[in-house]
């Protein structure tokens, strides 16, 4: 179902001013951006923590976001979210175990790890490898859907092919970051960021006013879900008693219950490190201090302020369009039903924005690898710094490349997120295991890696367990697989030599299990990892959460325990800071 031509010459002018305002701070930037591979990927570590923290949640809302998020709400109802609501306990173990290892890391990119934790050929192997793994397969995955979920908006409003669509895209994208590195995307994000979400807003608004309120929201969907279900039995719409329940009905369905548990308790491993573009935020920031309040405010803004306005209209999409072969071309066919001319082509500048933010930052993060853990590391080592900025430019075509062509290849956005997650899963808790204990070497995170990629595309070209409802079901085949090998190469090689672990152990100064390691550098201060910081942990999780549910209890018309949760939050976020405040830097 497409809006053939759904936009007026109000709206392409608004669309225009936008890309032309981005492309004019792009190339504002691009002196910075020159600097040599500091200033082009990470900024010349001069980062404050709220440009760090906005730019870190304008990366994760692409245009993707509010397609899959108000598809999940047709197909599965609020429930469906914990997909990635689960993953607010990763954030923040980021915060208090992570955020400040990396940031005494001092890298580039997070492949770079790979030499300084581990020694000899297998650490500079490993480094090649994981370069490639993330850059060529899961940023190009990434950069595929968040192309893919901005051409499904460009169709319905326009109708053009896909092949040219595509291309266009990526070509705006890399107008402005090609001269600025990482400075452009960083001063883009910030403004890109509000206008995107002011956009959902609106129309989150209109919608709502439309229905006739949260109460009446939700009964008319819950209706038009019946009644879609009764015309067409084979219709994907979420059942009508479980459209508006956060938690799953555990009595529904065993698979159910599996899937939530194995979220809230497994799946958040992956993002408890921080890694790829959260990474490169932490490596930019001003100090250790700023990378931790950057990665607390990316928190909040990601999981409880962005997605009620996504659900809003996922909801009331039901509403007006019951029907939907592709349900992630929900969200475009409310924006044609409900934006007048001019405000429509904000939204869709919005989108624009959110599309650009995030394929910058992956084109760049891609790049980074490429050249400083591929090409400087092993091809050119001893170049002028103004060869290997322009050598990243030349990154940026290929990564460019690289996104068009995986994006060809997709047709579910949601999908791709899966695919990705599984990849991901596999090496989670020995990423983790890799800062805290000794003992884990460069055979245990290669072994991890190699698992992870043969099991979760082999599942994916299987039948076995094939399926978005058996994801769960792959997930713990996949996580308890790669560790177990993980493990099983861990002790079948030799431990990293001593003074490499101590050479890491200085300039790291982690906490955890480091024997002998720790007692020659006792005059080491190490990061405190104790009761203090999972009391921190747990503290600024339940006010996550809090601010999370009480703004979906506003949305939902119930005002005292909407503003209940939202007041406990503040009173848990202002602890909170202050626990920061006393924490030793």
């Amino acid at each position: 179902m497409s809006g053939v031509m759904a936009l007026s010459p109000l709206d392409w002018g608004v669309i225009l001013l936008y890309l032309a305002l981005s492309v004019a701070i792009g190339l504002y930037f691009s002196k910075r951006g020159s600097g040599g591979l500091a200033e082009y990927f990470v900024a010349g570590r001069e980062v404050t923590w709220w440009l760090a923290g906005v730019s870190m949640v304008a990366t994760t809302f692409a245009a993707d976001t509010p397609l899959v998020v108000s598809a999940i709400v047709r197909t599965k109802g609020l429930q469906g979210n914990w997909f990635w609501w689960s993953s607010v306990m990763g954030g923040v173990l980021c915060v208090f175990f992570f955020a400040r290892l990396w940031r005494r890391a001092d890298l580039i990119t997070d492949a770079e790890f790979m030499e300084l934790r581990y020694h000899g050929a297998a650490g500079t192997f490993l480094r090649g490898f994981y370069a490639f793994f993330r850059s060529v397969v899961c940023n190009a995955i990434v950069m595929g859907w968040v192309i893919l979920a901005m051409y499904k908006i460009v169709f319905a409003l326009l109708g053009w092919p896909k092949a040219p669509s595509v291309w266009g895209l990526v070509g705006v994208a890399v107008a402005y970051i090609f001269f600025s590195g990482l400075w452009g995307v960083l001063a883009t994000d910030f403004f890109q960021f509000i206008l995107a979400m002011a956009g959902c807003i609106w129309l989150a608004g209109i919608v709502l006013v439309d229905a006739g309120g949260p109460h009446a929201l939700i009964a008319k969907a819950a209706a038009a879900c019946q009644a879609a279900s009764a015309a067409h039995p084979q219709s994907a719409v979420v059942a009508p008693d479980q459209l508006a329940n956060i938690f799953p009905n555990f009595a529904s369905s065993p698979i159910a219950v599996i899937t939530f548990f194995v979220l809230i308790f497994m799946q958040w491993w992956q993002s408890g490190q921080g890694d790829g573009f959260l990474a490169q935020r932490l490596f930019s920031c001003k100090d250790e201090k700023h990378s931790v309040l950057a990665v607390l405010f990316y928190s909040f803004l990601h999981y409880a302020v962005r997605p009620w306005p996504w659900i809003i209209v996922g909801m009331g999409s039901l509403i007006y369009f019951p029907n939907l072969a592709d349900p992630e071309t929900a969200y475009p066919l409310m924006m044609i039903k409900f934006l007048p001319n001019g405000l429509r082509g904000m939204l869709v500048a919005g989108f624009l924005a959110a599309f650009m933010s995030t394929i910058s930052t992956h084109i760049n993060l891609g790049a980074s690898y490429m050249v400083s853990d591929l090409y400087k590391r092993f091809l050119v080592k001893d170049a002028s710094q103004r060869h290997y900025v322009w050598a990243s430019r030349a990154a940026i075509l290929v990564m460019t490349a690289l996104a068009g062509l995986a994006c060809l290849l997709m047709k579910s956005v949601y999908s791709a997120w899966l695919l990705a997650s599984a990849l991901m899963a596999g090496p989670a808790l020995i990423v983790l295991l890799r800062w805290y204990w000794w003992r884990i070497n460069a055979w245990s995170e290669l072994a991890a890696l190699l698992s992870a990629l043969a099991l979760a595309l082999g599942l994916a070209k299987s039948s076995f367990l094939a399926g978005d409802d058996n994801y769960a079901f792959r997930l713990l085949l996949i996580i308890g697989a790669c560790t177990g090998v993980a493990l099983l190469a861990t002790y079948l090689s030799k431990p990293e030599p001593e003074e490499h672990l101590e050479k890491f152990f200085r300039r790291v100064r982690p906490a955890g299990w480091w024997g002998e390691v720790a007692a020659k550098c006792a005059d080491v201060k190490r990061l405190k990892a104790g009761r203090e910081e999972v009391l921190s942990w747990l503290l600024t999780v339940v006010s996550i959460y809090l601010a999370l549910f009480g703004l979906g209890w506003l949305v939902m018309g119930r005002a005292f325990l909407g503003a209940a949760g939202l007041g406990l939050s503040l009173v848990l976020v202002g602890t909170v800071l202050k626990r920061i405040d006393r924490m030793e830097w």
